[in-house]
């Protein structure tokens, strides 16, 4: 239910914050006090279009906040989770319009779209009035609300399951059965080409990895020639190995009468000796490294040039060979066992298909009889308010040629107004005020299921007095016992019957220069004087008080 209301600098409303209650509260006022400005600047927080002439003249931006008390379980709660926001533990929906008419939403602090905001707010709060179709205009509503009306909507969901089942056995039919026949067009080719790629078998990386081996082993070939010729005059017998560890021990024979002398020559000659030995070892390691088997690289470039053909002839690069190779016998798996598996799909969606139906049938059968307890129990809602002429009716059209995720139905309230007259769809057929009541009269009967929490009603008794003014009042009241009811009203019958009663008024500001809009909670005794200047108009009679006094009194008898 809708807890609080705040609105910062919407037209005339500088400054407003109004508690709200469980029950029926309804808003009273004078023409142009400002009651369609506020329920304005509500369905603009619920995500309602927006506009720059909304703001307050003078101020930069306008804003409205909207708290709401709800269970954990309610709908809104998932319409959070699917678009990725925290569930805090409230309902906080804010939106703020610049004076540029640019707007942003908000939901407990955190920035959305206003697409997310108005699927919230749809489903908290419903606005209605004389002129607002919204709630009946979709037949598609109308199945929901007889499905919610009946209690069906764990089976409305099975179908639904079903629904895609059978939709997923179908798509699997239909495309097994054009890969065969895609198949079956190219049989012999693909025959061929999955033979020859199967025989040439490649594997993903391979021309890189045979590529690179094949310029080592080209480049390796030019060096070899010059590793060969160093690692002679290292190590071969051109060495100066042997003649300089000859002269390294006639020195050491010498050196024992002039150490002095011979010693720091013999170090730097067993120094160069075991550097040309290392020398060696890596020119003897490098050769062992550029030596290959010729024919190793020609069986390489072979390799390369049988790929690289393959990769033009299918005009494929030569790594995407290998997936090709797999499609193609894959293509040929399907041809030769394509029917079996064809067959296997067949009944599979044939399952499918009669699950789907023998439920959707069900389905069909329980909303007939339903229709029938909806149509009795809403027209015996309709004598009171006037509409005792009328009559409701739901109409059930089952086209199994036509199913769908909800099953075969299409669901429409029709109503024939006055005996002899043609029935027709309740939107074409009834007049506003009419179309008014039977909303009403719909929502009495659908009050605990199908609902939105908060239901706001907007001057749904326009055009109406009397005895039909005070059914109205008791309805809205019999309503307000299982949600939140709001009603703008000009009805001291309905005002009277309020549990929570706001008064929308003007007040003058700097000495006449601007005026802003007021609301004001009223007590008993202000009550009933409102509810007198209702009934009187501007000169308040003590008979119009007596008369409040007697609303007052009958309305909590």
């Amino acid at each position: 239910m809708l807890a609080r209301l705040s609105i910062r600098d919407i037209v005339l409303i500088e400054r407003l914050d109004i508690e709200f209650a469980t029950g029926l509260a309804v808003l009273t006022g004078e023409t142009g006090a400002g009651k369609s400005i506020l329920l304005d600047a509500f369905a603009l927080a619920l995500g309602g279009r927006g506009d720059a002439g909304l703001v307050r003249h003078g101020a930069e931006q306008g804003q409205v906040t909207a708290m709401f008390d709800i269970p954990r379980d309610h709908p809104a709660t998932k319409i959070l989770a699917e678009n990725g926001l925290d569930d805090t533990g409230e309902m906080i929906l804010r939106r703020v319009q610049l004076a540029d008419g640019r707007t942003r939403a908000f939901i407990n602090d955190q920035s959305i779209s206003v697409q997310t905001l108005k699927a919230v707010g749809a489903a908290l709060v419903e606005i209605h009035g004389q002129h607002d179709e919204r709630a009946l205009v979709d037949a598609a509503t109308h199945r929901r609300l007889l499905d919610a009306f009946a209690g069906l909507e764990k089976d409305v969901a099975a179908v639904e399951t079903l629904w895609d089942a059978r939709r997923t056995a179908n798509t699997a039919l239909e495309e097994h059965r054009a890969g065969m026949e895609r198949a079956a067009r190219e049989a012999d080719y693909l025959r061929h080409a999955s033979d020859e790629l199967k025989q040439l078998a490649p594997k993903d990386g391979e021309e890189t990895s045979l590529a690179h081996r094949r310029t080592t082993m080209m480049q390796g070939e030019k060096i070899a020639s010059d590793l060969r010729e160093a690692q002679e005059a290292v190590g071969g017998n051109h060495s100066p190995v042997a003649a300089l560890s000859a002269a390294v021990r006639r020195l050491e024979r010498r050196g024992v009468n002039s150490p002095a002398l011979v010693e720091p020559a013999v170090k730097a000659i067993d120094a160069a000796i075991n550097a040309l030995e290392e020398a060696d070892q890596h020119l003897q390691a490098a050769l062992a490294a550029t030596d290959f088997d010729p024919s190793e690289l020609e069986r390489i470039e072979e390799r390369l040039f049988a790929l690289r053909a393959a990769s033009r002839k299918y005009s494929t690069p030569v790594d995407g060979l290998a997936a090709l190779a797999a499609r193609y016998a894959a293509d040929v798996v399907l041809i030769d066992a394509g029917a079996s598996r064809l067959k296997k799909l067949e009944q599979a969606a044939i399952e499918a298909d009669s699950r789907y139906a023998a439920a959707a049938k069900k389905l069909s059968m329980a909303r007939q009889k339903s229709a029938e307890k909806l149509n009795k129990a809403v027209n015996a809602e309709l004598a009171p308010l006037k509409l005792d002429r009328a009559k409701f009716m739901t109409q059930v059209e089952t086209d199994e040629a036509a199913p769908g995720p909800q099953g075969f139905d299409r669901v429409e309230f029709w109503v024939q107004t006055n005996p002899g007259t043609k029935p027709g769809p309740l939107m074409k057929v009834a007049s506003g005020g009419e179309l008014s009541r039977f909303l009403l009269a719909l929502k009495v009967v659908l009050s605990d299921r199908g609902s939105a929490p908060t239901l706001v009603f907007d001057e749904i008794d326009t055009g109406v007095g009397g005895a039909v003014a005070d059914a109205i009042g008791g309805r809205l009241a019999r309503l307000a016992g299982k949600v939140q009811v709001m009603a703008v009203t000009h009805a001291p019958q309905v005002a009277a019957r309020a549990d929570q009663h706001l008064l929308i008024s003007k007040d003058a500001l700097d000495k006449g220069k601007r005026v802003a809009t007021r609301v004001n909670a009223l007590a008993a005794d202000h009550r009933r004087e409102e509810i007198a200047r209702m009934l009187a108009g501007a000169e308040i009679t003590a008979e119009a008080r007596a008369a409040a006094e007697r609303l007052l009194k009958a309305a909590t008898a």
